[in-house]
């Protein structure tokens, strides 16, 4: 990959760009000192990923990934000191389209870098979404259910899941701050994001919202009033008692939590009505699932392109007629409050 890197401190840019040369995979095509030179360097060259800084002087990052990802959208991860103290400023980021976030790698005794093997190991799932481009049709993980099987429970019971993945902090906070405080139908949602600030996610949304939000813990069982978020790097899923669980497998997947393996969980073992659907993000995780939730009866909706800040997973839904409805993200609260208040 051809990759830019945006701090201001001399030595950590040094310093990534070491560990980024040494892999022998990757190169540093330019530098910027702050947000201001990103974003002209991103329109004269613009790189397969940029590692941006949280705090530069000028302009910190989390406007130079506005205006890059309106002006020259290309990959953006949030490399800064402690991201977990600068929580507010990652899911800002993440709403305008970067990606990930992970710790800067520091030096430590005998010259090992700690934070080394996390940084490569975020650039080398961003490059496997990035260069996939006509991939398989992913085999679904459900045998089809018969028409009448499924008429018994669509009257009750009823599961709103929600996947997402780069802008997903801020579309999500659009939809659940708008739904009320007795709202009474289960959400889950699969967010891709690193489990060291799940944790920190959930506690942001829930100062904008009247709805609890939780880390979903193995064993949970979905309930209204409360949206269940995946909180580790492990895929969530729906048991057959209907419990939320953790599981590794399949552990060939980019995508890490993946939405299709939710979407498909539930189709194969949740004893009611779903509605699924697939906001703003990178590449085609849910899409498949989406269109395996619409075959099986329920209502699908993605995202429309004009309010996603990056029109991956649902325009790759779009592809497979997968979505019922396609709607711009100031309409989906009113949707669910339409069909369930």
């Amino acid at each position: 990959m051809r990759i830019a890197i945006a701090d201001d401190t001399a030595s950590v840019s040094e310093g990534l760009r070491r560990i980024i040369e040494e892999s022998g995979e990757h190169k540093v095509i330019w530098v910027a000192k702050n947000g201001v030179e990103a974003v002209d360097l991103c329109h004269k060259d613009t790189p397969d990923l940029i590692l941006m800084d949280l705090i530069m002087p000028v302009m910190e990052g989390v406007e130079a990934t506005r205006l890059i990802m309106a002006g020259s959208p290309c990959p953006i991860l949030i490399v800064s000191a402690s991201i977990n103290k600068y929580a507010p400023q990652v899911f800002s980021a993440m709403g305008f389209g970067a990606l990930d976030a992970v710790n800067t790698p520091t030096i430590i005794s005998g010259g090992i870098v700690a934070g080394k093997e996390a940084l490569l190991s975020k650039i080398d799932t961003i490059a496997q979404l990035t260069i996939e481009k006509n991939p398989p049709k992913p085999r679904s993980l459900v045998s089809k259910l018969t028409a009448s099987s499924r008429v018994l429970h669509r009257s009750k019971n009823p599961l709103i899941a929600i996947g997402c993945s780069a802008g997903g902090p801020q579309a999500l906070q659009e939809i659940l701050s708008c739904l009320p405080s007795d709202f009474s139908v289960p959400i889950v949602v699969i967010q891709h994001i690193d489990e060291l600030f799940s944790r920190e996610m959930g506690d942001w949304l829930n100062m904008q919202c009247s709805l609890e939000v939780k880390i979903a813990n193995n064993h949970d069982l979905p309930r209204g009033g409360v949206v269940f978020l995946g909180g580790t790097s492990e895929h969530l899923v729906i048991n057959s008692s209907q419990q939320l669980e953790y599981t590794k497998d399949p552990i060939e997947l980019v995508y890490r939590p993946s939405v299709d393996v939710f979407f498909q969980s539930a189709i194969k073992h949740w004893k009611g009505d779903i509605t699924a659907m697939l906001l703003t993000g990178m590449g085609r995780d849910g899409a498949q699932g989406l269109l395996d939730c619409r075959e099986q009866g329920f209502y699908t909706v993605a995202q429309d392109k004009k309010t996603s800040a990056v029109y991956g997973m649902p325009r790759a839904a779009a592809k497979l007629n997968a979505a019922v409805d396609i709607l711009p993200i100031e309409k989906i609260a009113n949707k669910l409050i339409e069909l369930y208040c």
